[in-house]
């Protein structure tokens, strides 16, 4: 008889500088860059300190991670959304974006917007996102952005 258990993890905000964050780039890194002959440590990170990273943990280990950028007027951006190859396909991207999206709204934004690969724009249809633009490239790859409207918690927005 077999027997399955859904794994558990955990959703955790990374903080820039710290060993979680130097695992976060080595996961980007090999997940959403390395196949299209990039190098995620060869762009401007400096920036990253006012994103918002979050990271789906494993007993302990990072497993996925997905980084929200504030825009201001109510929108954040998600971005980096990359969960590690041997996980993919057990939930631990949904979640993560579920989790985005109910702390931006704890947070007081009511929209989510997103560069979604062309590959990844079926999964973030099922999440409820809709395109909002045509198709155009960006790291040499076609993508579309989405959006998606999202509750508000709080209303104080940091713009």
């Amino acid at each position: 008889m077999e027997i399955y258990i859904r794994q558990i993890w955990k959703c955790k905000f990374i903080k820039v500088g710290s060993e979680a964050y130097a695992a976060e780039l080595a996961l980007r890194n090999e997940i959403l860059r390395v196949p299209l002959g990039l190098d995620l440590y060869a762009e401007d990170l400096s920036g990253e300190s006012a994103d918002y990273h979050i990271g789906a943990f494993l007993r302990g280990r990072l497993a996925g991670c997905l980084v929200l950028t504030p825009l201001g007027g109510g929108e954040m951006k998600m971005r980096q959304v990359a969960v590690e190859e041997r996980y993919q396909g057990m939930g631990i991207g949904k979640d993560l974006v579920k989790c985005c999206e109910v702390y931006a709204g704890d947070i007081g934004y009511s929209r989510i917007v997103l560069a979604a690969r062309r590959t990844a724009a079926g999964f973030y249809g099922r999440l409820g996102y809709k395109a909002v633009s045509d198709e155009f490239t960006e790291v040499g790859i076609p993508h579309v952005k989405m959006a998606k409207e999202i509750t508000i918690m709080n209303r104080e927005v940091s713009s």
